[in-house]
């Protein structure tokens, strides 16, 4: 019995320390390209660059219409880089708006150390960027998956006009609990992600878009964040939808595209 009760010990001890340390391989699945890779896309576009203060790079891409009716800032999920996710861009220019989609560090050609403080000051940096060119009534942040909850964070900081959670989680210590209810993670998940405090101080209407059959953020997760701010945050459930084939179902678009027309109050 001692024994076994030392072979837990250890198992739990290990484990911890393995997680707490290479926790990014778990939760982050990037691209990485060349600096002098070349993006292509069919639509006219901007590839921005910036070195941020610490010795880092943000690399993203920004998409220009004519007479444009605010732009979308679009914070994607955990995997890939903006090479692939910018045909996303489509949705948002057919509806007449810019688009801009950074990569997060250690994504695509962005560089640098990866930290979730990082992730919310490099985005709140982009979305200064853009305020100093849209007044922020014309700022629409679109938070897809891991980007939800980043989404979320610039929300609770800034006064943008709509923010559009796509398959969000209620907080991602409340997620990644699902799957490792036993292990110590308040003291060794460096990213806790909490959408549902961030909602709290968010001003501006909340639309959240979230299959049914999501299995990895499961959709009771968004029911939850809707019944927190009931008066603020609106949720349209994709009947059948799992979690990366939103775009397969017309109640998607007719959802995304009745927010994105809606006018601000």
């Amino acid at each position: 019995m001692e024994i076994i009760l030392i072979a837990i010990a250890s198992f739990y001890i290990i484990f911890s320390v393995l997680f707490y340390f290479f926790q990014h391989f778990i939760f982050f699945r990037p691209e990485i390209l060349p600096s002098s890779f070349k993006y292509n896309y069919p639509f006219p576009f901007t590839e921005l660059e910036f070195d941020t203060e610490d010795g880092g790079r943000i690399n993203g891409i920004y998409f220009k219409v004519p007479s444009s009716r605010g732009v979308v800032f679009y914070l994607k999920g955990n995997s890939r880089s903006v090479k692939g996710w910018g045909k996303f861009a489509k949705d948002f220019l057919s509806n007449g708006y810019d688009f801009v989609m950074i990569d997060y560090r250690g994504f695509g050609k962005s560089r640098g150390k990866r930290s979730q403080s990082r992730l919310f000051n490099d985005t709140q940096f982009m979305y200064k960027w853009l305020s100093e060119r849209y007044k922020e009534d014309d700022i629409v942040l679109y938070g897809r998956s891991l980007g939800s909850g980043i989404a979320a964070r610039i929300a609770s900081w800034n006064n943008p006009r709509l923010l559009i959670l796509d398959s969000p989680y209620y907080s991602f210590y409340h997620n990644t609990k699902r799957f490792a209810f036993w292990a110590p993670l308040k003291w060794i998940l460096r990213y806790d992600i909490r959408t549902d405090q961030y909602l709290k101080t968010v001003n501006c209407p909340v639309q959240i878009i979230h299959g049914t059959k999501d299995r990895l953020f499961p959709f009771s997760q968004s029911e939850k964040l809707q019944a927190l701010f009931p008066k603020k945050i609106k949720l349209a459930p994709i009947e059948g939808a799992h979690h990366n084939n939103l775009p397969d179902y017309p109640a998607y678009y007719q959802t995304l595209y009745d927010s994105l027309n809606k006018k601000s109050n």
